[in-house]
Formats: structure tokens, C-alpha cells, sequence
């Protein structure tokens, strides 16, 4: 188990093919990789060198990838000197990339009401299971994609045109992106957005979740990234309302490879408490087996 990730992982140069800027320092960042394009699922992530002066590696979610265009997209917010390095990056310049990486989401066919929670950051990974979910057809997928944020999102929002029974009609910003590709999505935030939810993204779930009957809420589960603190409410909702949840956790990594063991989590096992690497093990996990009751 602990060398499944052995000739998955691709060393490539990464060719910047668009660089968009948002409010808040947030840029998605298109890049032509088509070995990382060609192997990464929701969930996985890539490790980019910044900047030829800064050899320290920064892991970013993958928001999309086209295997036949050979390209990923990655969004990502501005904290430090290495992403501002990125940010200056313009097309036609080369990014070393190391990717896809790490063990995705596993969603269930006799559960295809998936609720896709993302907060901040963690919203690409909840883009990309939404479109590959669209695209699937082992089941009559119906994803919700719930998305939270206390700084304007990372594109345009507008009015939905798909109806979502159970939640409040005063919420009705959506993602353009995923509306047109006939997937629901609702917008959270505490600062007062036009359309969106006032309040947390967990709250909101909260409220659709309480919407559903017993019949429906045993097709539903939950895949979620963000801040620890909403991944353990999220965790809680999904223990209250009985229903399987699969987390993306955060931490700091160095190597991203399982080589140096320094962004370990403690989770539950059927042996007992383990050590786990977030970056090769994870980064998703059974939300119960991190988040305790």
C-alpha cells in the first residue's frame, strides 16, 4: 500500500498557457502538462516550483484537467513570496511540475446525490469531482456543489438557472462555470455578496441536508476541502444526518512525495490509531477516521 504511488508521479515542465487574475490576490493558472493532465483525478494535487531562486516546492489542488488538450488548471490565493513569484508568471514561461499526486475521492454509484462542499482554496478540487461526476455514467449523478468564501470568489458569479429544492430562494449565486454545464452550484459567504447564502458553507449544507427524506438521504454523501475548522463541522453534519463523508485535509509539506513523513495525521484505522501522510495516503480521507465524535 505504502508504494502505490511508485511510477504515478511525473517530473514535467509545465508551459503557463493563461494566468487570470481576481479579486484578493486569487489567479487561476492554466498550464500544459500532459503527463499530470493525463493521470490527475479529484482530488489529486501538484507540486510547482515558484520561482528559480526559491527550490521549496508549493502543493496546489488540481481545479481541472483536459487529458487530450494536456492541461490542468490550478487556482490558488497569494500568502507568501513563492505564489507571488507565480503570479508573475505569463505565457510562455515554464513551470516545473511535479503531479498528479496523492489518493483522489472515491465517490459511490448507489450514492449519487453527492454534496460537494469547498471553502477558500478548497474549492478547485470540488470543481473538478463535479464535471468528472457530469461525466460519468455508472449512475444518475446529481451533484450539488456548495462553495464558501469571506473574500469575492475567484470568478464572476450570476443568478442559477437550475432549481435546487431545500435551499433558501433568497440563495441563487452560482458558479457560471458549472451552471453551464448543468451542475447546481451555491455560493456562502458572511460578507454580504449579492445572491449569496449569509452565513457558513456548513450551514448551508445544513439546511439542504435537513430538506431531504430518509429515501434521500441514503443516495447522499459528502466530499469536502477547506480549513480544518469547516472540515470538522462538515465531518459533524455528516455524523448527524447519517451519511458518508470523504475529506481533502491541508497541511504544510515538504517533499509531497511520503519521503520525509513531515505532514502526518493521526487517523483511525481497523488496526487502531495510525500515522498517515497526507500527501501519498491521502489527501482525502473518511472524514470519521480523522474527525472524531
Amino acid at each position: 500500500m505504502s508504494r502505490e504511488h511508485r511510477n504515478t508521479i511525473f517530473l514535467e515542465d509545465g508551459r503557463v498557457l493563461q494566468q487570470t487574475a481576481f479579486e484578493g490576490e486569487q489567479y487561476v493558472l492554466r498550464l500544459h502538462a500532459p503527463k499530470c493532465a493525463a493521470h490527475a483525478q479529484p482530488g489529486s494535487f501538484v507540486h510547482l516550483r515558484c520561482d528559480p531562486e526559491r527550490p521549496m516546492r508549493r502543493p496546489l489542488s488540481i481545479m481541472r484537467a483536459d487529458p487530450q488538450a494536456g492541461w490542468i488548471e490550478l487556482l490558488y490565493k497569494v500568502v507568501g513570496r513563492g505564489l507571488r513569484a507565480l503570479a508573475a508568471c505569463r505565457p510562455g514561461e515554464e513551470v516545473s511540475v511535479l503531479g498528479p499526486i496523492g489518493r483522489g475521492f472515491t465517490p459511490h454509484p448507489e450514492r449519487p446525490r453527492a454534496l460537494l462542499i469547498g471553502g477558500g482554496v478548497g474549492i478547485p478540487p470540488m470543481v473538478f469531482l463535479a464535471e468528472r461526476l457530469r461525466e460519468r455514467t455508472d449512475a444518475a449523478w446529481k451533484p450539488l456543489v456548495l462553495m464558501g468564501s469571506e473574500i469575492p470568489f475567484p470568478f464572476r458569479a450570476r443568478p442559477s438557472r437550475i432549481l435546487v429544492p431545500g435551499i433558501p430562494p433568497e440563495c441563487i449565486a452560482s458558479m457560471p462555470a458549472l451552471d453551464e454545464r448543468d451542475i447546481a452550484s451555491r455560493l456562502a459567504s458572511r460578507a454580504g455578496f449579492p445572491g449569496c447564502f449569509d452565513g457558513f458553507v456548513t450551514e448551508l449544507a445544513d439546511v439542504w441536508l435537513a430538506s431531504l427524506g430518509p429515501a434521500e438521504l441514503a443516495e447522499v454523501e459528502i466530499f469536502a476541502c477547506g480549513p480544518t475548522p469547516m472540515l470538522q463541522a462538515t465531518a459533524g453534519i455528516a455524523r448527524r444526518y447519517g451519511v458518508p463523508c470523504q475529506v481533502s485535509l491541508e497541511e504544510f509539506m515538504a517533499c509531497a512525495v511520503g519521503g520525509c513523513a513531515g505532514c502526518t495525521v493521526l487517523v483511525q484505522t481497523a488496526q487502531g490509531p495510525a500515522m498517515k501522510r497526507v500527501c501519498v495516503d491521502g489527501p482525502v480521507f473518511d472524514a470519521a477516521s480523522v474527525f472524531a465524535a
